[in-house]
């Protein structure tokens, strides 16, 4: 009965969207006003990351049974948003046909039989993309894209794959079973006492925020004792009870960023709070996010305890996509087992990857890689210069040179293998016999 009156409410009062590129002078506007349900919020911050907009204004009041919304939006290089295509695309996403019309629909994820979608996570550890990749490629598994994530010494990723005969998804029951079981040994390593978990995913989920949820999942936010040397790098995040409106309020200062707002949103609606207020302010260096919550269950934080772990929760949610080290984009057309030789040859060269993105579209692949020494130490530019011979200097490109030490007099390992990637043939390194 509660399902049908909320149908019969969202048709009486469907959501009302508009655009105005006028009302201010360096931003678009956009204004939200639709029934109310739990996660409305999350669900209209995800269109907007999803087409790349920066959110650098919001207003957010949802008391009683009514959600109403305005953000100033930007596309990437700061201007307006005037693409008739994007905007009408906000419209239908948010208008009256959109998801809060059907409770079934998940924004920007649309179901495939193309791929079969896998989940890690685990310990991370120097060359642990490497090895899952090289498992996959022993396999005959090709990665068509994939997002992966490190933070606070533990490792999430999602992974979607075809067979390299067929180039469709993988569904014999034995095979994904073997897929699973190798991977979880690779992930496990050598620490018995390490937790690791693979699952293949057969539900429609939106990539980052699963990302979120597994490693929420692990318990990436619980920090070591010995972890207080990293306080002034972490977002300031405080949490105080407002007893005359029984709210809770979620003050968030930190450097600003793209998706940084979709982060924090995603994290509280995880953690089951419900935002009935929020003041959002990111038109300079430094982010300002002021949330009024509430439990589900309409309680406001109860105890001490509660209150440092959603602080914990958030620090660690603004945390995971911060991404550190030196950003590599490699473009090349796409092969099977691309992603197994460029993971191994970073860490031949002694780099680890601290985040990657891995997508492939028309034939190309398109990879962005966060990497750093895996001593600690700012990537020296002759390791990237030997790296970037092998590879191909036109295929992989430094993105932020100026993460890059400068040239040493010190030796630097050179790869051997010139001209890998002009060979489209598939080279079986060995790198997986011992997980068979």
């Amino acid at each position: 009965m509660d399902d049908e009156y909320e149908k019969l409410r969202r048709r009486m009062n469907p959501p009302r969207v508009v655009i105005d590129n006028e009302a201010c002078k360096n931003a678009t506007v956009i204004r939200v006003d639709s029934a109310n349900k739990h996660g409305i919020l999350l669900e209209v911050v995800q269109v907007l990351i999803d087409l790349n907009l920066i959110i650098t204004k919001a207003y957010i009041s949802s008391d009683g049974g009514w959600f109403m919304d305005v953000f100033n939006v930007t596309d990437q290089d700061g201007n307006k948003v005037t693409d008739e295509g994007i905007l009408d695309y906000i419209r239908k996403s948010l208008g009256p046909d959109s998801c809060f019309t059907s409770c079934m629909r998940s924004v920007g994820v649309k179901p495939s039989m193309d791929h079969t979608a896998i989940e890690l996570t685990g310990s991370d550890r120097p060359g642990l993309l490497s090895e899952v990749s090289a498992v996959l490629t022993h396999l005959k598994c090709n990665v068509v894209s994939a997002e992966v994530w490190t933070h606070n010494t533990r490792a999430a990723a999602v992974m979607h794959m075809t067979d390299e005969e067929t180039g469709c998804a993988i569904t014999n029951p034995e095979r994904l079973s073997r897929i699973k079981e190798l991977l979880f040994n690779v992930l496990k390593g050598s620490n018995k006492f390490s937790g690791a978990k693979t699952v293949v995913s057969h539900g429609i989920t939106h990539t980052e925020r699963r990302l979120h949820q597994m490693m929420f999942a692990d318990r990436d936010y619980e920090r070591a004792d010995d972890d207080a040397l990293d306080d002034k790098k972490r977002p300031n995040v405080n949490v105080v009870n407002w007893y005359d409106k029984d709210y809770s309020v979620v003050t968030i200062r930190s450097k600003d960023r793209p998706k940084l707002l979709f982060d924090t949103v995603c994290t509280l609606t995880d953690m089951q709070y419900v935002v009935f207020h929020a003041n959002i302010d990111a038109e300079g260096p430094e982010a300002y996010q002021e949330y009024y919550i509430r439990h589900i269950d309409g309680s406001p934080v109860k105890s001490d305890a509660e209150r440092e772990r959603v602080i914990q929760c958030l620090e660690a949610a603004i945390e995971r996509r911060i991404s550190e080290g030196l950003k590599l984009e490699l473009c090349t057309t796409d092969r099977v087992g691309l992603l197994s030789d460029v993971t191994r040859i970073f860490r031949e060269n002694s780099l680890t990857v601290t985040r990657a993105e891995v997508t492939t579209k028309a034939g190309k692949a398109v990879n962005t890689f966060y990497v750093r020494d895996a001593s600690g130490y700012p990537v020296d530019s002759k390791t990237i210069d030997s790296i970037r011979q092998a590879i191909g200097q036109t295929v992989l490109k430094v993105k932020s040179p100026e993460d890059l030490k400068p040239v040493s007099q010190e030796s630097t390992t050179r790869f051997l293998f010139g001209g890998l990637f002009k060979s489209k043939s598939f080279v079986n390194f060995g790198l997986v016999r011992s997980y068979s």
